[in-house]
């Protein structure tokens, strides 16, 4: 089932509008959306309903402003049937054990931009020695097709690090072009297939998605999921599609791998309605 992960990005406790990782840019979603009315992201999630979320505590990432854990707690508490994931800057193994004890997310997201390829290889281990059902997944953080970090040793071609990332036990890796974030301008699905083809785990697409015909295309290239935010407060894709049940966690140890489609096998069906056309 293809998944569509609803982004919430959390910036000194407001909801914004996030647009090509311009952070000192970003203003409050309420200015954007005609989905909602307010910043709050209580008030968000209760008029979006998704059955994931996809959480970003800018402050913690950027390592600005003040914190937002408090907010974290409450959208936890509040949407506990809602399958959460949270990107909240983990730099080391302490804050890793520190974020998976405090079980404020299912999946921690460990970004290539704050994280290190030591604490990706220990990620496994720490979830296994805290005793959290929490699992960890990777974000491949690319501009412009090149990765962004700061440990040199992630600093490489991004599918050749897809493919050293296939040796690690992760969730699933997003593959997440901050320069088309929050632009709408189109995704690159012949880099995705190549993404599907190196990786061995799953993988899911972060950055210019423009409506339900391009989540069709990510499905036939084998992308797993989506992240969506743009496109839900303009309402080219409809909340209903957001509200699908989330399909099962996948434990962190023995992560099943995906099959690859062959190259003469039929691409799959849309599952998604097709966008309305426009008056000319």
């Amino acid at each position: 089932m293809f998944r569509l992960i609803f982004v919430l990005d959390l910036l000194d406790g407001v909801v914004v509008h996030a647009k090509r990782g311009e952070r000192e840019k970003y203003e409050p979603i309420h200015r954007f959306s005609s989905v909602v009315e307010t910043s709050d992201p209580l008030r968000v999630l209760e008029a979006v309903r998704p059955a994931e979320i996809y959480l970003a505590d800018l402050n913690r990432l950027t390592g600005t402003g003040g914190s937002n854990k408090e907010a974290v707690s409450e959208i936890r508490a509040k949407n506990n049937e809602a399958r959460l994931m949270l990107d909240c800057g983990v730099r080391g193994v302490v804050e890793l054990r520190e974020v998976a004890e405090a079980g404020l997310a299912d999946t921690i997201v460990l970004g290539t931009e704050t994280a290190s390829l030591s604490l990706l290889e220990a990620a496994s281990n720490v979830f296994c020695s805290c005793g959290t059902s929490a699992s960890a997944s990777v974000s491949l953080d690319l501009f412009n097709k090149k990765v962004l970090a700061r440990d040199e040793s992630l600093r490489v071609e991004p599918l050749g690090l897809l493919e050293k990332l296939n040796a690690f036990s992760v969730e699933e890796i997003i593959v997440l072009e901050l320069d088309r974030v929050g632009t709408k301008r189109g995704i690159d699905f012949d880099f995705l297939a190549r993404c599907v083809e190196c990786s061995e785990h799953s993988i899911l697409c972060g950055g210019g998605v423009r409506g339900c015909e391009d989540l069709s295309r990510l499905e036939a290239v084998g992308v797993k999921g989506a992240l969506v935010a743009t496109a839900v407060h303009d309402r080219a894709i409809p909340l209903d599609l957001l509200r699908t049940p989330a399909p099962p966690q996948t434990a962190l140890s023995g992560i099943p791998r995906p099959e690859k489609r062959a190259a003469s096998q039929p691409a799959v069906p849309k599952a998604f309605p097709t966008e309305p056309s426009k008056p000319p």
